[in-house]
This record gives C-alpha cells, sequence and structure tokens, in this order.
C-alpha cells in the first residue's frame, strides 16, 4: 500500500478546502437516514431564511390585528409563534386579559409641564428630553440606557422589558423602537440578534442546529406527539434529535437516551466496580483490592493486617485456619450462611457490571467506528473519487454509489450503536421472563443479522476499493482491471441496498415491540416491521444480493423463499453447503442440523 492508502486507513480531518465537511451525505437520500417517505418531515433554514420567516410570521399578524410591529411580536412570542393561535385568542373573550398581561396599556395623557422629575434620580428635566412607555411615567434618557443595559446582559429577556417605575400599575411593556433609539451600537446588536433567537427557540415547531459553528436552524413539518423523537440531518452534516437534541438515535427513545447518557457519565458504575472488584478494611473500611499475592493483606491506611478470605485478623491465622495461603474459616462461615449477604451483594453487583460493560463497550466500539468512517469517507470523497474518475474515464456523477455506501456505513454504525442501549434497558429483566428472554434472542437475531451485512459493506467499501484505486494509481500495462472494477460497483451497490434493508427491518421492529412477533413472522401480520415469509428479508435480500453477484457475500445467505430454493434436494445440499437452516416462520439460522424444531419458535424445520 502506497503512504497515501496508509494515510485512508489512520482516518483523516473530514474538511473540505472551505473548512466545511463534505457533502457526502445528500439530502436527496433521506432514506439512508430513516427518513423514508415521500414527504421530508423538516427543513433546514439558513440564517437569512431564519429572518424572512421571522418577518413574514410579524406581517400577517400585522395585517390581520391591525396593530404595530411591536404588539404582534409580543403575541406571537406569548404563543410560540402560532400564527392562527395568535389570532384565535385575539378575538376571543380573553382579549382584554391577554392585552394585560402583555403590558399592552392604553396611552396615558401626556404630562402638561415643561420640566419633569426623573425617578430614579431625581433630577429635573425638560419634558422634550425625557422618555416614556405608553403608561406616560418620565425618566432621563441616561438612566434609560443604564436600565436598558441591564436588561440586554440578562439575555432574551429584555425583549419582555417593563416600565421602571414602581407606580406602573399596568406594568407597561417598553417599546422596541424606544431601545433601539438609547441603547449603544452593540447593544442593538444584541437585542436584534435576541429577535431571531425568540423565533426559533420560542417556537415550537423549529430547533437550531447543534452542530459545531452552525446557523442554521430546523423546522419541524409535520404534526408530532409531545416528546417524540425526530432524526434530521442539517446542511452541516449534523445530525441530532430534534426533540431532546441529543444525537439521532433512532430506534430508540428519548427517555432510554437520557437514562443511558446518565448513566455512562454517572459514578454508579464506578460504585458496582467498587463493589464488584474490592473489599473493606475491616478496621478503617477502606476499599482495598487485590491483584495479586497471598491472602495475607495489609491495609495502607490504618496498616491492620487481615486475611483477604474471611477478613478476619491475621494474628489469628496459622496452621489450625489452614496455613497462610488458604482459609477455610470463609468456607466454615459461609456454610453456615455468615457470609451470605455479602457474597450475595458482590456477586450481584459483579454481574450487573459485567452486563453493562458488554453493552457499553459495543456501543463504544461502534460509536469509534462510525466517526472513523466519517473520516474515512471524507478522503474517499475528496481524493479518491476524482482520481477514479480521472483514470477510469467515468464522471464523478457515475461513481456516487461509493459515497452511498459510506453515507450507509456511517448512519448504520449510528443506529446499530443505539440498538445496545436499546438492549441493555429492554431486556434487562429477560433471566426471569422466559418470554422477554425470546425477545431477546430474536433481537439479538435480527440485530447479528443487521452487524454481520454491515460488517461485509464496510469491508468491501474500505479494503476492496483501496485495492482498485491502488491498481489505478500504478499506472501500469494492465494494472487496472476496468471489468473487475465494473464487478466490484455492481457488489457494492448489492451490498448497500441489502444492508439498507436489514437496519430497517431492525429499526422497524424494535419501533414496534416484539409482543406481536409470532403473528408478523407467521404471515398473519405484514405490515413491513421485519421479514416474512412472503415478502419479508428473504426474497429481498435473495434479489438485491444478486446485483451484488452473489448472496453470500450481500448478507442474505439461508434466507430464499421455499419457491426459490426448488424443493427439497436443493434445500438440503444449501444446509450442508452453509452450515445451518432457517426457518420458515422467524427466519433464524439454526446451526444445529440435527435439531427438527427452530431454536427460536419452535416452528417445525422446513421440507
Amino acid at each position: 500500500m502506497s503512504d497515501s492508502d496508509e494515510e485512508f486507513r489512520s482516518g483523516s480531518e473530514m474538511e473540505d478546502d472551505d473548512g466545511s465537511e463534505p457533502e457526502f451525505m445528500d439530502e436527496d437520500d433521506d432514506d439512508d437516514y430513516g427518513f423514508a417517505g415521500a414527504e421530508v418531515p423538516y427543513r433546514v433554514l439558513p440564517k437569512q431564511e431564519i429572518d424572512k420567516q421571522r418577518k413574514k410570521a410579524l406581517d400577517e399578524v400585522q395585517g390581520v390585528l391591525d396593530v404595530d410591529e411591536d404588539v404582534a411580536m409580543r403575541l406571537l412570542r406569548k404563543y410560540k409563534w402560532d400564527v392562527s393561535r395568535v389570532q384565535e385568542e385575539w378575538f376571543s373573550p380573553k382579549g382584554e386579559q391577554i392585552r394585560k398581561s402583555l403590558g399592552l396599556v392604553d396611552e396615558a395623557p401626556s404630562s402638561s409641564g415643561r420640566e419633569a422629575r426623573c425617578n430614579i434620580c431625581f433630577d429635573e428635566y425638560p419634558v422634550g428630553e425625557m422618555r416614556c412607555a405608553a403608561c406616560k411615567h418620565l425618566f432621563c434618557k441616561e438612566c434609560w440606557r443604564g436600565y436598558i443595559s441591564n436588561a440586554l446582559v440578562s439575555g432574551p429577556a429584555c425583549l419582555d422589558l417593563r416600565c421602571p417605575s414602581t407606580e406602573c400599575k399596568g406594568k407597561a411593556c417598553v417599546p422596541s423602537g424606544l431601545i433601539m433609539e438609547l441603547a449603544r451600537p452593540e447593544e442593538r446588536d444584541k437585542y436584534c440578534a435576541y429577535m431571531v433567537r425568540s423565533f426559533v427557540e420560542d417556537n415550537g415547531s423549529m430547533s437550531w442546529c447543534t452542530g459545531k459553528n452552525c446557523e442554521n436552524a430546523i423546522e419541524c413539518l409535520v404534526d408530532r406527539e409531545p416528546g417524540e423523537p425526530l432524526d434530521v440531518i442539517c446542511s452541516c452534516s449534523a445530525t441530532f434529535c430534534f426533540n431532546c437534541k441529543e444525537e439521532a438515535h433512532r430506534p430508540v427513545s428519548c427517555e432510554t437516551v437520557t437514562r443511558w447518557m446518565t448513566k455512562n457519565s454517572a459514578e454508579s458504575e464506578n460504585m458496582n466496580w467498587i463493589l464488584a472488584n474490592t473489599k473493606p478494611c475491616p478496621k478503617c473500611s477502606r476499599p482495598i483490592e487485590k491483584h495479586q499475592g497471598c491472602m495475607h493483606m495489609t491495609c495502607s491506611q490504618c496498616r491492620f493486617e487481615f486475611c483477604w478470605l474471611c477478613q478476619g485478623d491475621w494474628k489469628e491465622h496459622g496452621e489450625r485456619t489452614g496455613g497462610f495461603y488458604a482459609c477455610n474459616r470463609f468456607e466454615t462461615a459461609k456454610r453456615k450462611g455468615d457470609y451470605d449477604d455479602e457474597v450475595r451483594r458482590r456477586e450481584n453487583a459483579k454481574a450487573s457490571l459485567e452486563r453493562y460493560m458488554h453493552y457499553f463497550e459495543r456501543y463504544d466500539a461502534h460509536s469509534k467506528a462510525r466517526e472513523k468512517a466519517r473520516q474515512d469517507a471524507s478522503k474517499v470523497s475528496k481524493d479518491w473519487l476524482e482520481q477514479l474518475a480521472d483514470i477510469t474515464k467515468t464522471p464523478t456523477s457515475q461513481l456516487k454509489f461509493i459515497n452511498d455506501a459510506w453515507s450507509q456505513i456511517v448512519e448504520c454504525r449510528r443506529q446499530l450503536k443505539w440498538t445496545y442501549a436499546y438492549g441493555y434497558y429492554a431486556f434487562e429483566n429477560a433471566d426471569r421472563d422466559p418470554e422477554l428472554a425470546r425477545h431477546k434472542g430474536f433481537f439479538e437475531f435480527l440485530q447479528g443479522d443487521a452487524e454481520r451485512s454491515l460488517e461485509r459493506l464496510h469491508e468491501a467499501a474500505e479494503k476492496d476499493l483501496g485495492v482498485h484505486v491502488s491498481k489505478a494509481r500504478s499506472q501500469v500495462e494492465g494494472g487496472f482491471d476496468a471489468e473487475a472494477f465494473q464487478n466490484f460497483r455492481k457488489n457494492l451497490i448489492g451490498l448497500t441496498d441489502v444492508t439498507a434493508g436489514f437496519f430497517d427491518k431492525l429499526v422497524r421492529q424494535l419501533e414496534k415491540g416484539f409482543g406481536s412477533m409470532e403473528a408478523d413472522y407467521a404471515g398473519q401480520v405484514d405490515d413491513g416491521a421485519g421479514p416474512s415469509n412472503g415478502n419479508g428479508a428473504g426474497t429481498a435480500v435473495e434479489d438485491k444480493a444478486g446485483a451484488g453477484g452473489s448472496t453470500s457475500a450481500a448478507g442474505g445467505k439461508g434466507r430464499r423463499s421455499k419457491k426459490a430454493r426448488g424443493g427439497d434436494e436443493e434445500m438440503e445440499q444449501l444446509v450442508g453447503e452453509q452450515g445451518f437452516w432457517t426457518c420458515s416462520k422467524c427466519t433464524f439460522n439454526n446451526t444445529d442440523l440435527s435439531q427438527r424444531r427452530c431454536e427460536v419458535c419452535n416452528e417445525p424445520r422446513p421440507r
């Protein structure tokens, strides 16, 4: 491999010449990210479009209600920028109450004198040099500037600024025109920024993109239940959940994500490790870890010497207790039940820790693999495609299948890592509930199928593509095999489609749950949630894998329909070659060839 190939394997910064990430994830490819369907449920709004939409809402309210921009903005902020609700509430019997809550008081009569006293600094000023809200409580310009400056420091709350007079019964709102007149230039910019922020942050159907240094907003275009997750991808390539603002996490719920992230950052697992791997000193209770040596322990804190097994004073140990390297007092006490609670507590902690580590290690591994895949995808998109297009005389548009494959890998890694968070909570009591244990077995089967298919796709996109690029770069006669590259193209497209199918079925099944899986896979219910006898994974995978060159390479082996098998002889031959037989009801791959019934659903072996 060349140095550049090695650089690809080790990863690279995922940036284009302008410092942004390459757009190898197009918005047109929404199906790859779980946004299947004709209607895209959201849209990305750049900074200019945000202000344009804000002004459009203001104009609509001003036109219908015949109010000024200040009043329109306060009404829209109160009702989360819902124009329809603003109109409905304004003309309701509660209209006057709404005006009072917003500080929209009637204009008071102007002061008749030529001078007035400022009620903050108590100095006399000409009335023409003083300012007031609709309540006509006059203050000097300097006091107004101080009041406005302090309000702007407090953040977006300055948009609801009220008259500073303690005598103002209506708590009149301070007009934005007054703020813009008296605020300093930098404060005016800040105030305008707060008005734009309000349009996004107070709007139930909008959210800021969570990407680094991204100023785009996301507008949800569909009705959602409260708390319902929605995965979105911004034009900056950042993916996140519209509801909880965490990383996109389909198919798990926002509640599961919160619990999982809290658990990963909490001290609970540290305590579990301490319980599972240490014992407290019998004298000072300091946790002590034993990783080698004899049973004679000396506490580094209080210097107390004790036996690791029974935690008794070491002075009492000798030949009568079994010697210095084996203590039978513990076994004796255990038989009497003296240590039952402590042992049970320690074993439970150890089992809990081992179970958590099983799921977390795989979650973390796929998370890191996803980041590496993003870096590799950047390298491929930026360097390799242009070289391949140059050498093979192929338009880059016809090499889009490579970017599609990498996009699928990145997204599938994300979905796969969250299935481990799902499994940790969904099957917590599987060892005590036989039905839940069956669901867990089927979940792991679907998860394993998807993971195997993804690994084949990732290997093809990484290693096989690297081989073709190296040959293309060599420029020696016969170095690049055009026919082999076309076969690679077909295979990669097939693997991409098959992997997308596996993950779509896995995600749909997890979102639906496993309560009705027998009905689903017996053909009584067929809503696309998982592989079925008729139109599920079996036929679809075989058809798609055929486009990729071979069923085995595409991850679809053992999933052909009965019709495709062509009879008992061909089926038995296939079973012998593969080393397993596939249940026609739940599609589980049974590795015991002598077994006559499916290990998962107990369905008789097909003939």
